[in-house]
């Protein structure tokens, strides 16, 4: 890939990864708030699908896709993953909850050598293994650790599996089909959570950040969509990481929760794991 557009695609999914981080910013301002994380997490589904499903390209043909099981179970990892983060988002800063996030790509990796029978590459397993020492610094397990960090864990253990899964249908499947297929059977599985939840007084403030959250998960989605019709997703996947940044500006700005020292060391091993990972990728490309 050329210079130019190695620095627009870095900017796409900068793009991306950023909204997502101010969707989930709304999310903690309700979540913290005393705001129910499922209703939250249901509301985020919902509205995402109304509003990119006109874009979808969704045809009749393919209704009866949305209930094959490897379709639905990869929409109820995603649905998990994204109702674990706004639980630990209540009480947790926003950059330690995403730090611990981050386990998902080791999980990911290691479910597919288990299931999708991958050959681990040793360089790749180092990096990974950095990545996870990251992880460990800002969960601080045994030293601190509260269930707010737990439930980010967990957050990060249904995204890798999320990420299996998706390599598993992505032949099967456009990208447009995948995005859509995930937030109508999210929206579907998460509405006995959303309806039975208490139910704040729907203010203006409250609705402005429902909208913030569902339209921030929305365009994060469509554009890293984009991105991988632009780019393989071997090189999309360490640019993702650049959501570190954007959580620990954000959640100092917005909540004044800055790192400490340790999960800032944390951070930055997670972030050389995928900077790492792109100077690989882009060898590999080359070569």
């Amino acid at each position: 890939m050329r210079g130019a557009d190695l620095a627009g695609l870095i900017l796409l999914v900068f793009a991306a990864v950023t909204s997502v981080v101010i969707g989930d910013t709304a999310g903690k301002l309700m979540t913290s708030s005393g705001v129910d994380p499922f209703l939250v997490a249901w509301s985020r589904f919902a509205l995402a699908a109304l509003a990119l499903l006109p874009f979808s390209g969704l045809s009749r043909s393919e209704l009866p896709d949305l209930l094959r099981w490897r379709v639905v179970l990869r929409a109820i990892f995603i649905a998990a993953g994204i109702s674990c983060i706004l639980t630990a988002l209540r009480t947790e800063p926003l950059a330690n909850v995403f730090g611990a996030f981050f386990i998902g790509p080791v999980v990911s990796y290691l479910l597919a050598i288990l299931f999708l029978k991958e050959r681990p590459a040793p360089l790749r397993s180092l990096l990974l293994a950095v990545g996870f020492l990251g992880v460990m610094l800002v969960v601080k397990p045994g030293f601190g650790a509260t269930a707010g960090m737990g439930f980010a864990l967990a957050a990060g253990g249904f995204y890798g599996a999320y990420l299996m899964m998706t390599r598993l249908v992505a032949g099967a499947y456009r990208p447009r089909f995948l995005l859509i297929s995930q937030l109508l059977v999210g929206s579907v599985l998460l509405t006995p959570f959303g309806l039975g939840a208490d139910w704040p007084v729907l203010t203006p403030a409250l609705l402005g950040l429902l909208g913030i959250s569902a339209a921030g998960s929305a365009v994060g989605n469509y554009l890293l969509v984009t991105a991988n019709r632009r780019a393989e997703a071997s090189l999309i996947a360490p640019l993702v990481y650049s959501q570190l940044l954007s959580a620990m500006v954000l959640g100092g700005l917005v909540f004044g929760d800055w790192p400490d020292v340790w999960a800032l060391a944390g951070l930055m091993l997670i972030a050389a794991s995928g900077v790492g990972s792109l100077v690989v990728s882009q060898r590999q490309g080359a070569a």
